[in-house]
C-alpha cells in the first residue's frame, strides 16, 4: 500500500470552536428569553465562555467520555454547552424536555449522565424527577434574571471559576462528543452516541449547496430544537461557517416566529411540517404583514410535507427543501431538488419531486429492500430503506438487545417503507408499523395524508390502520379543517377519488379540533390508534369528535 503524504489531522469540535472564535468574532449570536426579550452576543464571546466551561469542568473533576446532560431551550448558553463540553472531551446529552419526567429519569441514569445544566425556568420540571436520577452536581442557567435560591449553583459563578488557562487535549476524532436519545416512538428512547468525525463531517455535509445550501451571509433560525437530534446539526454547521445564529427559545407559534424573522432579517430555517403550515396560514391571513428576508429557505422534515405547502411558501417568496433523516442518522440523510437535467420536467411534474425525501447527501449510500432481497429504483417497487455511512450509527449506547436494527451488511434498517425512482430520488410510503393491511394489498396512509393536506379546507390529516372483520385493517382519516371552512367527509372522498383507486379510500372520516403530537412536532399516532382502537365499521362514518 502506497500511503498518501497528507497531515494527520483528527476531525474534532474544538477545530469548530476555534474557527468561530478566531475568524467569526464579530458575528452576532441572538437568543429571545421567556420574557420576550432579546440576547445578543458573539461568536467571540460564545467561544470565550465555552472554552471557560471547558476549563471550570476539568477543574470539577469531569474526565474524557463523562456524559454531561443539558435540559435547555435554544439560546446561547446552550450553544456554549454544544461547544465547550466537548472540547474538553466530555460529551453533551441534550435531554428532551417535552417527555415524561419519567422517561426523563430513566434516560439520564441509562446513559449515566453525572451533571446537569438546566435552565432556570425548567427547575419545575428537573424537580419532578430529581429523586429518581444519580446525579452529582446541578447548574443552573438563568434566563429570567432573577436570583436563584440559596444552595443553587449557578452557571455563571461556575463559569467564573476558570481562570483562561484552558489548554485543548488531545482527542481522537472517533472519541464520542454528543449524545441524544430517540423519540421512542417504538418502546423506550434507545442512545445514539456521535463522535467527533461524524458531527464535522455531518456539519459539511448539510451546508452543501444542494443540501441546505448555507453560507457565511445567511441568518439562520433553528425551530428545531436544540434538545432533540442536536437541532440536525445547525449549531455545530452554523458555528463552523460563522452564520449568524438566531434562536427562538420557547416561543413557536407563527406569529412569534415571523416576528423574529423580520426583526433579525432572518434567510434560512428548519423545522417540522406543522411549523410551516402554522405559518403559512398566518402568512395568508394577514398579507403584507411582515417584512421578510427575500428568497429565504427553510428546511422542512420530520415528517411529510405536503404539495400545498411547498407551493403555498412559495407564493411568499419561501423555498421549502423538503429533507429527511433519523436520530441515527445525526440525523440528516436526503434533501430534495430538483437536478439541472431535469428542469425540463412540468411545473406540477417538478412540485411533485420536491415533495419527495430527496437525494442522499453525499456519503449517505441507501437501498430498498424487500423480502425477495434488494428492490429496483423504479419508483413503483416498495421496500425498506437501509442507509450506511460516516455520520450513521452503527450501534445503539450499552443496548446489545437492540442490534438486529444492523444487517449483517452493516447497514441500518430504518424501518420506513420507500420507493426510489431511476434518477435516485428516495419517497417515503410509511413506517413499517404505520402501513394499512387490506385484504393482503398494503395502503400508504403518508400519501392519502399528504393528498389529504392538499385539499384547500384541510389544516392536518393523519390516517391511521383499524382493524376490520373481512378486511384485517382499513384506513381512518383523521382531520383538522382550516378555520372558517366546513368541508365534508363526501367532498374528501371525491377529492381523494381521483388520485386513489377506490380500495384504497379511507372507509371514514373523523373531523376533529386537533390531532396529538409527539415532543418534536409528529402526529402521533399511537395516541390515535388508542382512540379509535374500538371503532366500529357499523356506525355512522362521519363523525364530529
Amino acid at each position: 500500500m502506497l500511503r498518501g503524504t497528507m497531515m494527520d489531522f483528527p476531525l474534532t469540535l474544538q477545530t469548530i470552536l476555534e474557527r468561530a472564535g478566531k475568524l467569526f468574532p464579530k458575528v452576532e449570536v441572538v437568543s429571545r428569553r421567556p420574557d420576550r426579550t432579546v440576547h445578543r452576543t458573539t461568536y467571540g464571546e460564545v467561544y470565550g465562555r465555552a472554552r471557560a466551561l471547558a476549563e471550570a469542568l476539568v477543574k470539577a473533576g469531569m474526565r474524557r467520555g463523562d456524559r454531561i446532560a443539558t435540559l435547555m431551550w435554544n439560546h446561547a448558553a446552550h450553544l456554549e454547552a454544544y461547544l465547550g463540553i466537548p472540547a474538553m472531551g466530555g460529551v453533551v446529552h441534550t435531554l428532551n424536555l417535552r417527555l415524561h419526567p419519567g422517561d426523563i429519569a430513566q434516560i439520564v441514569n441509562h446513559a449515566g449522565d453525572r451533571w446537569l445544566f438546566v435552565d432556570d425556568v425548567l427547575l419545575p420540571l428537573y424537580e419532578k424527577f430529581a429523586a429518581q436520577v444519580r446525579l452529582e452536581r446541578v447548574v443552573v442557567v438563568s434566563q429570567t434574571g432573577k436570583p436563584l435560591a440559596p444552595g443553587i449553583e449557578d452557571y455563571e459563578t461556575f463559569l467564573a471559576q476558570a481562570g483562561g488557562n484552558f489548554a485543548y487535549p488531545k482527542l481522537d476524532e472517533d472519541e464520542a462528543a454528543a449524545m441524544c436519545y430517540t423519540s421512542g416512538t417504538t418502546g423506550m428512547p434507545k442512545g445514539v452516541l456521535y463522535s467527533h468525525r461524524a458531527q464535522v463531517l455531518h456539519a459539511f455535509g448539510i451546508a452543501l449547496q444542494d443540501c441546505f445550501g448555507v453560507g457565511q451571509r445567511d441568518v439562520f433560525l433553528p425551530v428545531v430544537p436544540m434538545f432533540h437530534a442536536n437541532a440536525w446539526g445547525v449549531p455545530y454547521m452554523t458555528a463552523m461557517l460563522g452564520v449568524k445564529l438566531v434562536m427562538p427559545g420557547p416561543y413557536l407559534d407563527p406569529e412569534s416566529l415571523l416576528d423574529l424573522f423580520e426583526s433579525e432579517q432572518v434567510t434560512v430555517s428548519a423545522g417540522v411540517p406543522t411549523v410551516w403550515l402554522g405559518m403559512l396560514e398566518a402568512l395568508d391571513k394577514h398579507p403584507g404583514r411582515w417584512k421578510l428576508a427575500p428568497q429565504i429557505r427553510c428546511i422542512c422534515g420530520g415528517a411529510a410535507a405536503p404539495e400545498a405547502l411547498i407551493r403555498g411558501l412559495d407564493r411568499h417568496g419561501i423555498e421549502v427543501r423538503h429533507s429527511w433523516g433519523m436520530t441515527e442518522m445525526s440525523p440528516a440523510g436526503c434533501t430534495s431538488r430538483v437536478k439541472s437535467t431535469l428542469l425540463h420536467l412540468s411545473e406540477d411534474e417538478q412540485y411533485k419531486l420536491r415533495a419527495k425525501q430527496g437525494l442522499p447527501f453525499p456519503f449517505v449510500e441507501v437501498r430498498a429492500v424487500a423480502a425477495g432481497g434488494e428492490v429496483p429504483w423504479d419508483g413503483e417497487s416498495l421496500g425498506e430503506l437501509h442507509v450506511r455511512g460516516p455520520w450513521i450509527a452503527a450501534s445503539y449506547f450499552n443496548a446489545p438487545e437492540e442490534s438486529g436494527r444492523w444487517t449483517p451488511d452493516g447497514w441500518f434498517a430504518t424501518g420506513d417503507v420507500v420507493t426510489i425512482d431511476p434518477e435516485g430520488y428516495i419517497k417515503i410510503a410509511d413506517r413499517t408499523k404505520d402501513l394499512v393491511k387490506s385484504g393482503g394489498e398494503w395502503i400508504s396512509s403518508v400519501d392519502l395524508e399528504t393528498t389529504l393536506m392538499n385539499h384547500p379546507d384541510v389544516k392536518e390529516a393523519a390516517v391511521i390502520a383499524v382493524p376490520h372483520p373481512k378486511w384485517t385493517e382499513r384506513p381512518l382519516a383523521v382531520v383538522v379543517r382550516k378555520d372558517g371552512t366546513a368541508t365534508t367527509e363526501e367532498e374528501l372522498r371525491a377529492y381523494l377519488s381521483s388520485k386513489f383507486a377506490k380500495w384504497q379510500l379511507p372507509d371514514a372520516i373523523v373531523f376533529v379540533d386537533a390531532i396529538p403530537k409527539t415532543t418534536v412536532g409528529k402526529f402521533q399516532k399511537t395516541a390515535l390508534r388508542e382512540t379509535y382502537k374500538d371503532w366500529k365499521w357499523e356506525q355512522a362514518s362521519s363523525k364530529e369528535a
